[in-house]
């Protein structure tokens, strides 16, 4: 996990959208298990996913497979905790309340990752930091970081905490996906080598549209399907995206892999990313994504500059490392 001494799988297993929301506790359990028999250690979550049921669900599953604690890295989120004027944001208040909600949720006593879910701009960066401090050595959380904040939010944070004397944020959780890139590529360099900031990226497969299974329209029961979600097919699954994804099918037939292999193994690709999170609902699509570390290294100069060649949107400034 960047600097840190905490050892994350390659390949991780997240809860948004699907754990208390798409699939119930008994699917959800069968896919944690399959990740977990493959060798992944991380397990992803929040305060506002499926409004706090998604944790209520990995927390029955981990106590029903009778995992050591010791075994798992489990995260959570703080953010989105409800309606009420200080149920939200980045406040004190928040982070302490929504850290001991999510750990009776979970059924645990801490929690190995802590992310501040966005930026508070109603919030001073201070008073967050303070606040993830005391959590820290209260031992409820042994890592914090942030999720979607700004190169410049991030080393403010970090520079605040180092002058204080307080504990530096350690890791963050941005999107990374082959449409989306800038950030981790270019925007988060200088963290990287100056902070030794660790990546836990998201949406690797662009919420399934990297995954080839729009290319025909959008099926009933995916993502993009449910309500709520119609921003995916305004931002993300236009024709442009759906065109792209079909050049890229020669490459992944070439290669042997699936669509969605071809992207999960592109995004690990990158020596900044710590782990990938993944998301799946059933145990299958659980062991097609992690075939895809076969593959990463089939990813040469050659099929990378392919795939960018299709893409069209490698940034300028990116790291050829």
């Amino acid at each position: 996990m960047g600097s840190a001494g905490l050892k994350v799988s390659e390949l991780s297993l997240g809860a948004w959208v699907t754990y208390g929301g798409q699939v119930g506790e008994e699917t959800a359990a069968k896919c944690m298990s399959a990740a977990y028999d493959l060798g992944v250690n991380f397990y992803d979550n929040a305060e506002g996913y499926a409004h706090g049921n998604a944790e209520v669900v990995v927390g029955n599953a981990i106590k029903k497979l009778g995992w050591r604690r010791e075994d798992v890295v489990v995260s959570s989120k703080v953010f989105w905790g409800g309606k009420g004027p200080n149920d939200e944001g980045l406040s004190r208040k928040h982070i302490h309340e929504a850290c001991r909600n999510s750990l009776k949720r979970l059924q645990m006593d801490y929690l190995d990752l802590f992310f501040c879910h966005r930026p508070d701009p109603n919030t001073p960066i201070e008073e967050t930091v303070r606040a993830m401090d005391d959590l820290v050595h209260q031992g409820k959380v042994l890592y914090w970081g942030t999720s979607e904040w700004s190169a410049a939010e991030i080393t403010r944070a970090h520079g605040l905490a180092r002058e204080l004397g307080l504990v530096p944020p350690q890791m963050e959780q941005p999107q990374y996906n082959m449409l989306h890139r800038d950030r981790v590529e270019v925007e988060y360099l200088p963290l990287y080598r100056e902070l030794g900031l660790g990546t836990t990226t998201w949406s690797p497969l662009a919420s399934g549209l990297l995954s080839g299974k729009y290319n025909a329209g959008v099926p009933p029961g995916s993502r993009a399907s449910l309500p709520g979600y119609e921003w995916l097919k305004r931002n993300t699954i236009t024709p442009e995206n759906i065109a792209k994804v079909k050049q890229m099918e020669p490459i992944r037939k070439e290669l042997g892999c699936t669509m969605a292999q071809l992207a999960l193994a592109w995004a690990r690709r990158n020596d900044h990313v710590s782990t990938v999170i993944t998301g799946a609902t059933t145990p299958q699509q659980v062991k097609e994504n992690m075939g895809s570390l076969d593959f990463v290294s089939a990813l040469n100069k050659d099929v990378t500059s392919r795939i960018d060649e299709i893409l069209q949107n490698k940034p300028d400034q990116a790291d050829e490392d």
